[in-house]
């Protein structure tokens, strides 16, 4: 029987994987699984740890690309179809990671951070999110208010307050994403927040926590004592 080193370079990924399971690979070996075949001149894990080395072998980076950005690297041999199936494959991971951080109930600002983090850390754009809950703080389900370019958002109380009301919400977690990695917030983060609460306390909501989540980790007013 032909051991690994008599396959082909492109299929020799897939063998050993079979063999050791997909733990046993990096992630160039992985990529190249999904680029599926190379070029004349390159092997598939070649243009793979091309791909890696345009993203600074960062997966997180990989995670917010969207087919234009693949296609904008110009690496010879990723053309729109390997691009969408990569893009596919991580969108999935991202979805297996949000189902493993879901809380059905929130009780610290870890509950709600870790989803949310999983959620947003992969956006290369700002994006304002409101969670809803109830008396018993289980979450109701949760609406993007807004969408900002790559250093801000802009979320109108209004609509956080009308949603709120037609989710029966008792209770609010507000959350928006720093795409540049930094976790503090900014004055306009502040006084949002405070308008916000003073608006929903007027029909007896509580804003509960207002998080920042980042590739960094998270930031919790809450927390920080700023609610």
């Amino acid at each position: 029987m032909a051991g690994i080193k008599d396959w082909a370079e492109d299929d020799r990924p897939r063998e050993k994987l079979l063999l050791k399971g997909a733990a046993a690979l990096s992630n160039s070996e992985l990529l190249a699984i999904l680029i599926n075949n190379g070029t004349p001149d390159k092997s598939a894990v070649d243009l793979a740890k091309e791909l890696l080395q345009a993203t600074d072998n960062n997966l997180q980076k990989l995670g917010r690309f969207s087919i234009q950005d693949f296609l904008q690297l110009k690496i010879k041999g990723l053309g729109p179809a390997k691009a969408i199936t990569i893009a596919a494959a991580l969108e999935l991971g991202i979805r297996r990671n949000l189902s493993d951080k879901k809380k059905t109930t929130i009780t610290c600002s870890n509950d709600a951070a870790g989803y949310l983090q999983a959620l947003l850390q992969h956006k290369n754009h700002e994006l304002f999110l409101v969670m809803f809950l109830n008396a018993g703080n289980k979450v109701l389900g949760h609406e993007i208010i807004s969408h900002g370019g790559i250093t801000g958002t802009i979320a109108d109380p209004r609509i956080i307050l009308k949603l709120a009301l037609q989710h029966n919400a008792t209770g609010l977690i507000l959350c928006h994403n720093h795409p540049s990695g930094g976790l503090k917030p900014s004055r306009a983060d502040i006084t949002l927040t405070q308008k916000i609460k003073t608006g929903a306390q007027l029909i007896d909501i509580v804003v509960n926590d207002h998080i920042i989540v980042s590739d960094e980790g998270y930031y919790s007013f809450a927390d920080e004592g700023l609610m």
